[in-house]
């Protein structure tokens, strides 16, 4: 085997395996949301978080690739719809693809490899809608939307930054998606909220937020455990290739605003709550780990400190603004992945060193320093761009896709359902069978 060959072999077994701790993120999640919501709807969140992938990656397979990184213009791809065709398929020569999918060719790896590590991708945007919409949607409703994200809003939206599209032409980055995947799952999920309302007795008849507590914190800390460990493929698999120097910052830089974000939040909370709640502290841990998901192969280690201290901080402030309001989101997936989102892609703005990304060898020759590094406003600004288009775009055809939806099967269960619990209403089973469980919603 020549060198040239060897190096695809390792960029592939690296990207692969990259793309299986995403995939394995997909158990961290339904441990996280069931294990934060209430027993009798524990096999409902379970299956919608089972069933998302299935639905993600046919839809991402037939359509959703070629629509995100297919040639095409600014805004969709236009080749390459359809179960990948029109695509090279040759075996690996060392030489970067072409063919349909022009916007991956800066990597040499198979475009199987190519497309199934974008894939796990697209399942983590259209679970973040699970926990966000939980314990009263409609488990068919819920498919049909996710079809709805894999296919249409989560492809287009992420042409416009990864598929070489017009934010990408102006300079914008988001190394690993904390716009393009928690984002996008953020501002799909509030539409689902507002078009759905509030549980049942959450709020009191003076509008106050009354707490509705999980059933199994074991379950959700486990959860949070894999999903911090599925981060180490999210985020230095980003390279798609094997960079030693890539992989080694971005997965410390990815820990360090994790691993701080979990002790702000943790004392946020017992500040302003008056107890560490542990639910706080693993948000805050999420909270960290999505806002450093876009700057991490941009920003020193003491940068993504900071970061991870300021979403700590973001995320117990934010879950606590959004039950004032009345959005009632059991996990508190807007807070971590939509608010965290945004501040992450932001935060590029702010701390983007392109003296760092030079010496690891990311290709970010059109990136700017941040406006703390003394590069101005000039990256923020397209960082802000980014962020407003993005989420307005993606809200907008949520909030129709959602409303179609409502319109034509509807989207919340009844009111009997809802209190029985989804679990007997939607399945027909428990989850703890055999098990006497005492609760009081």
């Amino acid at each position: 085997m020549d060198a040239g060959s060897l190096k695809v072999a390792l960029d592939t077994l690296w990207v692969l395996v990259a793309g299986f701790l995403v995939f394995f993120m997909n158990l961290g999640f339904a441990m996280v949301e069931s294990g934060l919501c209430r027993v009798k709807n524990t096999v409902n969140i379970l299956a919608k978080n089972f069933i998302v992938f299935g639905v993600s990656s046919l839809a991402f397979y037939l359509i959703g690739f070629g629509l995100m990184f297919g040639n095409g213009n600014p805004f969709w791809g236009m080749e390459g719809l359809f179960a990948l065709m029109g695509a090279d398929n040759s075996p690996a020569t060392g030489e970067a693809y072409k063919g349909a999918y022009s916007a991956l060719s800066w990597t040499g790896v198979p475009l199987a490899a190519k497309f199934f590590f974008q894939l796990v991708f697209c399942g983590t945007a259209a679970t973040i809608v699970s926990g966000a919409v939980a314990e009263r949607i409609k488990f068919k409703a819920f498919i049909f939307f996710t079809v709805f994200i894999a296919m249409v809003i989560y492809p287009i939206g992420g042409h416009w930054i990864w598929g070489g599209g017009w934010l990408a032409e102006l300079g914008m980055f988001d190394f690993a998606g904390s716009t393009v995947v928690h984002s996008v799952g953020g501002w799909s999920a509030l539409a689902g909220i507002l078009l759905l309302g509030p549980r049942i007795g959450k709020y009191k008849p003076d509008g106050s937020p009354r707490p509705i507590y999980g059933h199994n914190l074991s379950i959700a800390t486990l959860g949070v455990f894999v999903l911090w460990f599925g981060w180490f493929g999210f985020n230095p698999g980003s390279t798609m290739a094997l960079n030693p120097d890539a992989i080694a910052h971005v997965a410390v830089t990815t820990n360090s605003a994790a691993a701080v974000a979990s002790l702000s939040a943790t004392f946020t909370a017992w500040l302003l709550l008056g107890k560490p709640d542990l639910s706080m502290i693993l948000n805050g841990c999420l909270a960290g780990l999505v806002a450093i998901t876009a700057p991490c192969a941009f920003v020193s280690i003491p940068a993504s400190i900071l970061i991870g201290l300021a979403a700590g901080v973001l995320v117990v402030f934010s879950v606590v603004f959004f039950d004032k309001i009345k959005i009632d989101d059991p996990v508190g997936a807007l807070s971590v992945h939509l608010v965290n989102g945004v501040f992450g892609t932001l935060a590029l703005g702010l701390f983007a060193d392109k003296g760092i990304a030079s010496k690891i060898g990311t290709d970010a020759d059109s990136l700017s320093n941040g406006l703390f590094l003394g590069g101005g406003f000039h990256q923020l600004g397209v960082q802000l761009l980014g962020v407003v288009s993005v989420g307005a775009f993606v809200f907008a055809m949520a909030l129709i896709g959602w409303f179609i939806l409502k319109l034509v099967t509807g989207i919340r269960v009844s009111r009997e359902e809802e209190l029985m619990g989804l679990d007997i209403g939607e399945h027909g089973m428990e989850a703890y069978s055999g098990f006497q469980v005492f609760t009081n919603t």
